[in-house]
């Protein structure tokens, strides 16, 4: 039970059109990489790029996965992405509805585990 419960995380991007974001979520979804993505607007950004601060308006992409499936969706992302180095991080779920990660579960691509 523990290990169903910790298994899940939410990835995120930042991308700076929309079109890129919706193309990106769209795909992943039906990769099965993830089973929701929420593309929020209206970020702005600051950060240091080539030697400068740089302020941008952006799209944030929190994308709701299980943990088994980092490895794919970084790949994905970075042949997806439009940015010369993307943002990818994860947080990992501490806690969510059983009801909630089992729809995660059950909306993205099962992998093989690995024998020990």
């Amino acid at each position: 039970m523990g290990d169903f419960l910790t298994g899940f995380t939410v990835a995120y991007t930042t991308v700076g059109k929309k079109a890129d974001a919706h193309r990106i979520a769209e795909t992943i979804i039906e990769e099965g990489l993830a089973a929701c993505v929420n593309i929020l607007p209206g970020l702005s950004s600051v950060y240091r790029w080539k030697g400068k601060t740089v302020t941008e308006k952006e799209y944030l992409l929190a994308i709701k996965t299980r943990k088994s499936l980092i490895p794919l969706l970084e790949k994905s992302m970075r042949s997806l992405h439009p940015y010369e180095l993307p943002e990818f991080i994860t947080i990992d779920i501490s806690y969510g509805s059983r009801d909630y990660l089992q729809w995660i579960s059950s909306n993205t691509k099962k992998t093989k585990r690995r024998k020990t």
